[in-house]
């Protein structure tokens, strides 16, 4: 349900929020919203708008939300604000799980790429920046590793339980499933090996100047 007055959420009230939940968060699952800039949903904990502004649509990280098909219980959903009218197109002959490479529109045609547009709110290189610092601190302060079994996209997820790109599900997911790195002929990187090592660096950078 799109939330009209979100309420921003900073540092440190996120990280007493995270210590609270504690032993009580198994997973965290990050997805856009697939709508537009500055509209925030409460489907998810939290959500992330262009600039980095974090939104926080809950009392307690406990709190039961449905962002994430069958994986809702002891797990946190955080979105980024953006994604309205993106689509993805598989390369011939190849199951979406199979993909390695993916660019975004127009720069590639290539049979086996995937191709990306992210329509006219793509992520921003601010909020990628933003979500992966969100999931170093709650990490962090939930005592839980930043690993693919973990931290997982929503399109990581959609592959695990076959709603996923190529999986023919009318309710196909593929949330994140490859994020702008560089502009280098518009090549992108797979959103979450790249969102969780970033989430590792922050980690290391805050426990480093802890």
């Amino acid at each position: 349900m799109f939330v009209p007055n979100p309420e921003v959420i900073h540092e440190k009230r996120l990280r007493a929020m995270a210590r609270n939940a504690r032993n009580g968060i198994k997973d965290i699952y990050l997805h856009w919203t697939a709508g537009y800039y500055g509209q925030d949903y409460d489907d998810y904990h939290l959500c992330i708008d262009k600039d980095g502004t974090v939104y926080v649509n809950c009392q307690s990280l406990l709190e039961f939300k449905k962002h994430t098909y069958g994986r809702n219980h002891s797990s946190i959903g955080i979105a980024l604000c953006c994604g309205v009218d993106a689509c993805c197109w598989l390369p011939d002959g190849c199951s979406g799980f199979d993909v390695e490479q993916a660019f975004e529109m127009p720069h590639c045609a290539r049979t086996e790429c995937a191709l990306v547009d992210f329509g006219p709110e793509p992520p921003t290189v601010v909020q990628i920046e933003a979500m992966a610092k969100v999931v170093a601190i709650l990490c962090e302060e939930l005592c839980l590793p930043i690993t693919p079994q973990t931290v997982m996209t929503h399109c990581e997820a959609a592959f695990a339980d076959c709603y996923g790109p190529g999986d023919g599900d009318a309710d196909m997911r593929w949330d994140l499933w490859f994020l702008p790195q560089t502009n280098l002929y518009g090549e992108l990187e797979p959103g979450g090996p790249l969102l969780r090592g970033k989430a590792n660096y922050y980690l290391q950078h805050m426990e480093k100047a802890a």
